[in-house]
């Protein structure tokens, strides 16, 4: 406990601080959320320790204010700094996405807030439906005008016209401070475990009796009943008093998590995620500083609430590739949790039915448990997996409007499409490229649509008649001609628009969705599309990587993958890993109920050895061999990489930087520093962008010879320096 008087270290949330000095005016603590001034600004702080800049007291800033509410453990200030020290993150920065919610240290804001009329008769465009989505899935909750822009993706020109139409109605002029988010959960008694369930419940119950570190992989075939198994550790660690986490890598996929939750245990859970208003992310983040609230489904940012008495988290789907940030700093948020849990002492579930190979291999050497899901619940059986052989079924063309177009399904899909119909069975089909074509082109003089933004081809979304930029949203006119030469353009390349096009013409009395981060933007608007596929009302969907995971649709017989050889050879090491575990997720979805399932995947790569194993089941074959081959290429987790991008607005500024960077880059033992060389795409949003890759040993302390040769350069002002350790981004 420090005195009033003492000089004491804060870290404040900004990227490049380690703590500063101040003088206490009150009686303190390490873990105080403290008010501070540094260059005439004020910041949230938290004390992290004793002063040590040995300067005059004089001289020493005081501590403008100290608030009683929520405390930062000892745990938790260590966990800042170890991952600070893993990430190459300031531990500034990695405070700064504890406090990211400043609104929490103050009286909440006036101003004008508004509820949206449900009953109002308006159309329903895509913009004004995005804004009732936001309005549901905060409960109706009266919203700020910034509030409904930000979470609805929504120009000011729709609230304005929402408001004009007396669709938005006028509230009161000071957010809510009412709403209690402390719940009572229980067990309602509505669940029976099998065998094998109860099984590895009982064990992560053990393991949260003990109340000490470990971490157990509850690894599960699709439809086995993970969730049902980590609910039960949940209840445990619940009344025993601690905070409950559990991860999800997309808040997409809590729409039917959400109603197994309350069936469960009679009460929602509070969702985190970054659609929600300032004053309920003022209110849960308050409530999780203060210990009120116990559990929290959330997405990877959920992580970095204030928790009190943590004592269980679980990752949903570990192996997702979503978990990895790169934009608010670079870091993996499974690893991160892992440390946490680690630092902390308490237990971590990792839950998925296709394990990271960072995972199994943690499990080899037996630092993680594993238990074992081996039959979906229920006696559901999981569904029989085939090849088509694209060389030998060639697709059909098809005519709109009188113009001939070349096919994307093939004759043998479309004929167990045409049965599943007949059969009243619903079918899924996955393609995972947005829009309508990737590539826009004149085939006379080879003009190519590119967005000049970025290094990267434009794609055309039919929906919007418009070239999109997948990088960086830029939206442009599609050309009546080529601009080069006045021809006309066409469009190469299939994505999920261009396969609705040809079911439309194949089998016209098909009611169809489509289902990709177009369309799906709130959870709102995936639970209209599970109940529509519960009633009946849709026959195929066709969809991204957004189906691949966590759903539940009964009736769902046949899965056809129409491009399975999308991912085989990217450049990233991890390619068959990824494809692997997408194309199995994506089988998963096919007999969940009582009906059999079918899955096909259409590919020109029949004896690839990542198709093999889907089709076999043999997954811990593949990942062993996977695993091998990076043995054998010192690649993660054999090997440590961090990658260093390196950004300017000036191509002349980024070359002379980088040069300067491998004039001094060090000699490592066991090692080497790679690059610099031009990233794959070179320039986004206007800025170009070269790589070093720095690689060494599985043992291989390479974070401090990074940070060292770094430090040795000052950076320039329009310049930007990323480090990601061990990147899952190699563009």
């Amino acid at each position: 406990m420090f005195q009033n008087g003492d000089i004491v270290k804060v870290l404040i949330p900004n990227v490049i601080n380690n703590g500063y000095d101040y003088r206490l005016v009150m009686d303190a603590d390490i873990g105080d959320f403290v008010r501070v001034s540094v260059m005439n600004r004020q910041y949230i702080g938290v004390i992290v320790g004793k002063g040590d800049s040995n300067l005059e007291i004089s001289k020493i800033k005081p501590v403008l204010e100290k608030f009683d509410f929520g405390r930062m453990s000892k745990a938790d200030i260590d966990w800042i700094y170890k991952m600070s020290a893993w990430t190459l993150m300031a531990p500034g920065a990695v405070l700064r996405l504890i406090l990211n919610v400043t609104d929490a240290f103050g009286a909440p804001k006036t101003e004008q807030l508004y509820t949206f009329n449900f009953d109002s008769n308006i159309k329903m465009t895509n913009a004004r439906q995005s804004v009732a989505d936001a309005f549901q899935s905060n409960e109706n909750e009266a919203m700020s005008v910034n509030d409904i822009m930000n979470i609805a993706h929504v120009g000011n020109a729709v609230v304005k016209g929402l408001i004009k139409n007396a669709s938005l109605i006028p509230s009161e002029t000071r957010e809510k401070e009412s709403e209690n988010f402390i719940y009572e959960y229980r067990d309602m008694g509505n669940v029976v475990l099998n065998k094998e369930q109860q099984m590895a419940a009982d064990v992560l119950k053990s393991a949260i009796e003990k109340n000490e570190f470990s971490v157990h992989l509850l690894d599960g075939i699709t439809g086995s009943g993970k969730t049902q198994v980590y609910f039960d550790a949940a209840l445990q660690a619940y009344n025993r008093g601690k905070s409950v986490l559990l991860m999800m890598p997309e808040i997409a996929l809590t729409a039917q998590f959400m109603e197994r939750f309350k069936q469960r245990f009679g009460e929602m859970p509070v969702v985190w995620h970054s659609n929600l208003t300032a004053s309920r992310r003022r209110r849960i983040w308050r409530g999780v500083a203060t210990g009120d609230i116990k559990i929290i489904v959330g997405t990877r940012s959920a992580l970095f609430l204030p928790w009190q008495s943590l004592g269980l988290i679980v990752v949903d789907e570990e192996h997702d590739t979503s978990y990895k940030q790169e934009d608010m700093g670079n870091y993996h948020a499974r690893d991160m949790a892992v440390l946490r849990a680690k630092i902390a002492n308490f237990p971590i579930v990792l839950a998925s039915a296709t394990p990271s190979v960072e995972t199994l291999y943690n499990v080899s050497l037996g630092k993680y448990k594993r238990l074992r899901l081996t039959s979906r619940f229920g006696g559901a059986q999981m569904p029989t997996i085939e090849t088509i052989d694209m060389r030998n079924s060639r697709p059909e063309s098809y005519k709109i409007k009188e113009e001939e177009k070349n096919g994307n399904l093939s004759p043998i899909l479309c004929e167990e499409m045409q049965s599943t119909l007949d059969n009243h069975k619903q079918i899924m089909l996955f393609i995972n490229r947005r829009g309508f074509a990737p590539i826009i082109q004149c085939k006379k003089c080879g003009w190519v649509g590119e967005c000049p933004d970025c290094s990267c081809g434009l794609n055309y979304h039919k929906h919007l008649n418009k070239m999109v930029c997948h990088l960086c949203g830029k939206i442009m006119p599609l050309p009546n001609k080529c601009p080069k030469c006045g021809n006309d353009v066409s469009m190469r390349g299939a994505g999920l628009e261009r396969i609705e096009e040809e079911i439309s013409v194949k089998f016209p009395n098909a009611k169809t969705a489509l289902v990709s981060s177009d369309t799906i933007t709130s959870r709102e608007s995936l639970e209209r599309l599970v109940k529509k596929m519960e009633t009946g009302e849709i026959d195929i969907v066709i969809g991204t990587q957004i189906l691949a995971k966590g759903h539940h649709f009964p009736n769902l017989t046949l899965v056809g993958v129409v491009d399975a050889d999308m991912g085989l050879f990217g450049t990233d090491f991890r390619a068959g890993e990824h494809t692997f575990q997408q194309l199995f997720q994506v089988a998963g979805r096919a007999g969940r109920g009582e009906f059999p399932g079918r899955v096909l995947l259409q590919t020109y790569q029949t004896e690839n050895p990542v198709i093999r194993a889907i089709c076999a089941g043999n997954r811990d074959e593949f990942m062993g061999s996977d695993m091998e081959s990076r043995r054998s290429a010192k690649m993660p987790p054999f090997g440590q990489l961090i990658a260093v991008i390196v950004e300017a607005d000036k191509e002349k500024t980024l070359k002379k930087y980088c040069d300067d960077l491998a004039n001094i880059a060090p000699k490592l033992n066991g090692g080497k520093i790679m690059g610099p060389i031009a990233a794959q795409i070179y320039q986004i949003r206007n800025w170009y962008r070269m790589r070093f890759l720095v690689s060494g040993d599985e043992h291989a302390n390479l974070q401090p010879i990074v940070k060292n040769w770094l430090g040795k350069i000052k950076t320039p002002v329009n310049v930007r320096v990323k480090i990601d350790v061990n990147p899952q981004n190699f563009m």
